[in-house]
């Protein structure tokens, strides 16, 4: 465990702000976003129910004063990868989406990465170790 620093608790309650509405959007808008965007529904809900947990995991985490290093890391990592999967989704001709909806993913590809870094930033402002 280590002691979360302010820095790191605000990046991570931004996140859990910002996917939790985009949970609740994707959830129970899937199919008025799949219009607006021509993206497939079922991505688009199925996303927004996997953002429930994850909105549940990181705003549990923003909200304690100690956290497990190795969990932080993984959301770091997580919205790394989530990034750079958005991105990937566009080039890979699975999905066909309007201007609109490209847009959508990259505006959202990109404040994802800003998160990753600035928990990556705030992890590094919270390496004191608290003892168990």
């Amino acid at each position: 465990m280590i002691d979360a620093s302010t820095f790191l608790r605000r990046a991570l309650l931004a996140d859990a702000i910002f996917s939790g509405v985009a949970a609740l959007g994707f959830t129970f808008g899937a199919s008025a976003f799949a219009a607006l965007f021509n993206l497939p529904e079922a991505l688009l809900r199925e996303t927004g129910l996997f953002l429930i947990a994850y909105t549940a995991l990181v705003g549990w985490l923003a909200a304690r004063p100690s956290v497990p290093k190795p969990l932080v890391l993984l959301v770091v990592v997580g919205n790394a990868a989530w990034t750079v999967g958005s991105i990937a989704l566009l080039f890979s001709g699975a999905v066909s989406p309007n201007i609109a909806g490209e847009l959508m993913v990259v505006a959202q590809a990109i404040a994802t990465g800003v998160f990753a870094e600035l928990q990556f930033v705030g992890l590094r402002k919270s390496e004191r170790v608290v003892a168990a």
